[in-house]
């Protein structure tokens, strides 16, 4: 079965690295169903999607669908054969899990639950999950490689955690299951036509998001948490990756899962290399022309120092490598900010959406 054949769920698709992804599943040759709940996201991220993937359009569809509603998820399990399925769906913001911690468990357990269950009733056992390096909790060593001891510090990360756990398990009861985690690092950058980016809500919870909001005038300052970390620089250090080389890495698992792979293993998606929040401000200034205020504040709690990927194991068995730099990322993120200042949304735009589309 060539890949043009087979035929591809897409959770959370119309999200910042689902939506990317999407869009190199389609030029892969897949066939694409996103299902989206819109709650974080909007159908006009899908709809550039579509536009971009010109010839391939035709095998985009997209249906509003909370994984929460068993009914409607029902229907599409009836409807559609799914080869694999990509799970990106979940509330992801820290600040906002720890306000919140049953909102986050409930969304994203019950979401994933339904999920795997019409997984199993359905045949379709081939399963890429969007996990995170939150998992490694706070790593006493860098770089972080998978056979870590895992942890969270906040509900959002014990939800990754939580679900990488009850994903092994499904996989132990029934051999036939085969599984790729992927432990994100810090996702950055835009598609390279700007046509695509991160659009978080309300204040970033991220850094690169809130660097472009400060270039584009949308806040004031960038606000430094912590100076005297024993960095080069004093900053905290992290593991920034272009979001095209992590969707690059879901088409790298999904190659892996359809060569015959089986049981469950876990990969980091991240470039092996830390940049400090100092360099990253710099490179986002050198890319953009803007000069970013900064004000330096303590230490946030909970902040490690320091946290990278190692990145041999994927690179040896999934052959996949991060082919972009700080500043490729930095150059991409602004381009999409230069062009989408407010991101898919106008601030006074209402966004209409439909219950099911095909593009």
């Amino acid at each position: 079965m060539s890949s043009t054949d087979k035929v591809i769920l897409v959770t959370g698709g119309a999200g910042y690295i689902g939506s990317h992804t999407a869009l190199l599943l389609l030029e892969a040759g897949y066939k694409v169903y996103i299902i989206d709940n819109l709650d974080n996201s909007v159908e006009e991220a899908i709809e550039r999607v579509a536009k971009l993937a010109g010839k391939y359009r035709k095998n985009l569809f997209f249906y509003k669908v909370d994984l929460r509603n068993k009914d409607q998820l029902e229907k599409i399990f009836s409807m559609v054969r799914f080869d694999a399925v990509v799970h990106f769906a979940g509330l992801k913001a820290v600040g906002e899990s720890v306000a919140k911690p049953l909102l986050y468990h409930e969304n994203n357990l019950i979401g994933t639950l339904n999920l795997l269950d019409l997984m199993n009733e359905h045949g379709c056992t081939k399963l890429v999950f969007s996990s995170s390096a939150t998992v490694y909790g706070q790593p006493k060593s860098v770089p972080c490689t998978e056979d870590f001891p895992l942890s969270a510090t906040n509900p959002y990360g014990r939800t990754k955690l939580f679900i990488e756990e009850i994903i092994r398990d499904v996989q132990k009861a029934d051999p036939e299951w085969s599984v790729i985690l992927l432990r994100y690092f810090n996702p950055v950058g835009a598609h390279q036509s700007g046509l695509i980016g991160e659009d978080p809500r309300g204040i970033p919870n991220n850094l690169m998001p809130f660097v472009q909001q400060v270039a584009v005038g949308r806040l004031a300052e960038l606000s430094v948490f912590g100076t005297d970390y024993p960095t080069r620089d004093g900053t905290g250090v992290r593991d920034y990756i272009h979001v095209m080389d992590l969707a690059d890495g879901h088409i790298a698992a999904l190659r892996k899962l359809f060569t015959g792979a089986k049981g469950c293993s876990v990969y980091n998606l991240g470039t092996g290399r830390g940049t400090s929040v100092l360099e990253i401000v710099a490179a986002f200034e050198r890319a953009s022309g803007k000069k970013i205020p900064l004000k330096f504040i303590g230490r946030r709690a909970g902040d490690s120092s320091e946290v990278y990927a190692s990145t041999e194991k994927v690179e040896r068995e999934l052959h996949w490598r991060a082919r972009y730099g700080i500043d490729e990322m930095c150059r991409d993120q602004w381009n999409w900010a230069r062009e989408n200042p407010w991101g898919y949304r106008a601030p006074d735009s209402m966004q209409q959406s439909v219950e099911s589309s095909r593009f």
